[in-house]
């Protein structure tokens, strides 16, 4: 099977006369003759990579943010423009309802393998799709999640819309950001031990190796006790959470049960009381928007970060 990278690092081709554009998009190269004009993003963290790259103008709407999120000032202003079209997952129907020619969405994230709205199915329609790096795990082999993954989108979208001095100073401002912050932190002694607590109480849902979470805890200092998890985000067993007694809790906050609700949770039930993180109450909290990827994730590295080196 061939080997999906990690990262990207530029289209692979320059603009040709025609503007002729072409990326890689998990295991398929997708080409572009012209930017897209009428393009649709899923979920809350791809719309926004739209945003932030300015490209709200070549857009006839998003999907998929308040079936499960709410949006924060930022994001309502950002896309007052344009229609949800679809409160979770969208159908094929909606899409080429939307006369959409684009779709960035990613596996997981909008479309599901061997569902209903996939790259195949769209292509007849004249809806091109990107797919978000992280996701690609789900249709074969990649590296472990890092922040170079989001990065990357950010640099495949610069040149699928012509924008890519935009993207590409995005992508270095973001950069020097977190290396400037990461400069000032103390140094840690060890790793901190953390865990991602997504949801679930009978067993919990959290990332494994090639999950977002993963790459920020990382980068900012610590290590995922799931990191030998061969998965992206997935449902396991309580007793692996106990067993290697993380010193850190990151909590995902979205959906109907809250972050308090989830921290209650952990802090009142006696098979976690011998837990470091538990015993010393060391909880973080990132929004959704923050632990997937998305231009959030310098934010939520800062954060962790300092939660790792607080007291």
């Amino acid at each position: 099977m061939k080997l999906i990278p990690a990262v990207v690092a530029t289209a692979l081709a320059a603009s040709s006369a025609f503007g002729q554009t072409t990326v890689q998009s998990c295991d398929r190269t997708v080409t572009f003759e012209a930017p897209p004009k009428a393009a649709v993003s899923n979920d809350i963290n791809l719309t926004e990579m739209m945003l932030v790259l300015g490209l709200t103008d070549r857009m006839v709407g998003y999907t998929g943010i308040s079936g499960w999120n709410k949006l924060d000032e930022t994001m309502r202003e950002g896309v007052a423009a344009l229609p949800e079209l679809s409160a979770q997952y969208p159908s094929k129907e909606v899409l080429i309802g939307a006369d959409a020619d684009f779709f960035f969405a990613g596996w997981n994230y909008g479309m599901r393998v061997g569902g209903e709205v996939t790259p195949e199915t769209l292509a007849p329609f004249g809806i091109e799709v990107y797919e978000l790096t992280e996701s690609c795990i789900h249709i074969g082999p990649k590296d472990p999640a890092s922040m170079d993954d989001m990065y990357n989108d950010l640099r495949n979208l610069g040149a699928i819309f012509g924008v890519s001095d935009r993207a590409e100073a995005l992508i270095a401002g973001y950069q020097a950001e977190l290396a400037d912050f990461l400069a000032t932190q103390p140094t840690l002694d060890s790793a901190p031990r953390v865990f991602v607590y997504d949801s679930g109480e009978d067993a919990p849902f959290t990332a494994g190796r090639y999950a977002m979470p993963n790459a920020l805890i990382e980068a900012a200092g610590g290590v995922n006790i799931l990191n030998d998890v061969e998965k992206s985000w997935a449902t396991l067993g309580w007793e692996a959470v106990v067993e290697r007694n993380p010193e850190v809790i990151i909590i995902v906050d979205y959906g109907e049960v809250t972050a308090a609700q989830k921290r209650a949770f952990m802090l009142s039930n006696p098979a976690f009381a011998e837990i470091d993180a538990v015993k010393n109450d060391r909880f973080v909290v990132l929004d959704y928007v923050e632990a997937t990827p998305g231009p959030r994730n310098i934010g939520a590295v800062k954060t962790l970060a300092a939660a790792f080196r607080a007291p």
